[in-house]
């Protein structure tokens, strides 16, 4: 039964060396030029990009144990096409969860382009709207949709696996920043002095 959730956990931590990768940009210049490095680098951008997304979804969708709030705990919203039901409180958790992290996403795409997104390659250092309250809105918001989907679909293993993937996203912007400093210099350095990593402050 649980098979496929540890395979998907499997997938999402054997992926992350392949997404290291994707974002050494300029080493992969100078081992085989600046064309080639250039494409390489998209290239296992792309596929280490959605592989981690896939997997990730995996640790939602896959089977596992259920689990329900002994809050409102008989009051539930059935979904009757899929024969689903959703303990209302469960609803009223990851509404907000979901919302924001949907959000972030989204405005994190569309402030760096889909491009830039899915082969971790930025021309320049984006520093505006969601960018200015945190370096990775996308990398929160999925974690805050990771926290919503578990309790929309009462998710338990998903759930307790949230304390790890908290750990790879950290470990994956600590990298991503690395390579962005190698790159960008004191203008990243800089920023990173005043927008914190994946918390945003929280301002008087």
């Amino acid at each position: 039964m649980y098979i496929w959730f540890f395979f998907c956990i499997i997938g999402v931590i054997a992926i992350i060396p392949l997404h290291f990768l994707s974002v050494e940009h300029l080493k992969l210049q100078e081992k085989y030029g600046k064309e080639k490095g250039i494409k390489r680098g998209e290239i296992y951008g792309l596929i280490s990009g959605w592989f981690f997304f896939i997997f990730w979804m995996g640790l939602w969708f896959s089977p596992q144990s259920r689990f329900t709030v002994p809050i409102l705990q008989n009051v539930s919203v059935i979904i009757p096409i899929i024969n689903f039901s959703i303990p209302v409180f469960h609803l009223i958790i990851c509404t907000p969860f979901l919302a924001l992290g949907a959000w972030l996403g989204i405005k994190g795409v569309q402030e760096t382009t889909l491009k830039v997104t899915e082969t971790h390659r930025p021309e320049k250092i984006i520093t505006g709207g969601v960018y200015s309250a945190v370096r990775h809105p996308q990398y929160f918001g999925g974690l805050l949709a990771h926290v919503g989907i578990s309790f929309l679909l009462s998710a338990i293993y998903s759930l307790f696996f949230t304390p790890l993937m908290i750990l790879l996203v950290y470990l994956i912007s600590w990298k991503e920043e690395k390579e962005l400093v190698r790159e960008f210099g004191k203008e990243y350095e800089d920023y990173k002095k005043k927008v914190p990593m994946l918390l945003p402050k929280i301002r008087k």
